[in-house]
């Protein structure tokens, strides 16, 4: 059931028809972060050229999944009020939608009654699922990610996805 997860980018090259993104943190400490988030925090100011450093192989894989078809779709479940985290997430999407992504959040109060898998996922043309792993203090494990293609663990985040889709706010109405 488990096996070893491919690469982000292959499964997104691989992609034909969808790509959806499900988080469920308020806060993550990666250290590739790290700098952006405190830059945000002294001065409320990220960065939002899609050609930067930062975004540059982020914005490369999404343009070219897109022109092939792909609808790429990201949620955020959240607290509120929200984390500094999630201020510095709402600050930086409109690159996310810029290129080519849809993003929507949905308050955690929402979300209640949703049965939710224990982490972050991405699903691949409803075939397989890719979850993300984090310590609690928000870093990445040692086993970063874990990968799967059974039926019923995809149809499971699938769902999941759909129900908070559907009641997630669009990220041009959901003010922090």
């Amino acid at each position: 059931m488990w096996l070893n997860a491919p690469a982000f980018d292959q499964l997104l090259r691989s992609a034909q028809h969808s790509a959806v993104h499900l988080e469920l943190r308020d806060a993550y400490a990666v250290p590739d972060e790290a700098q952006a988030v405190e830059r945000f925090r002294e001065t409320g100011e990220s960065d939002l050229d899609p050609t930067s450093e930062y975004w540059q192989d982020w914005a490369a894989m999404l343009r070219e999944a897109t022109a092939r078809g792909v609808v790429v779709r990201r949620a955020r479940i959240v607290s509120e009020p929200v984390t500094l985290y999630t201020r510095y997430l709402h600050a930086m999407t409109p690159v996310n939608i810029a290129i080519g992504e849809d993003v929507r959040w949905l308050p955690r109060r929402e979300a209640s009654d949703l049965a939710l898998p224990g982490n972050d996922f991405w699903v691949f043309d409803d075939r397989c699922a890719r979850f993300n792993h984090f310590t609690g203090d928000g870093d990445w494990t040692d086993e970063r990610t874990s990968y799967t293609e059974d039926a019923s663990v995809v149809k499971l985040c699938v769902d999941a996805f759909e129900a908070v889709w559907e009641r997630a706010v669009p990220h041009h109405h959901y003010t922090v």
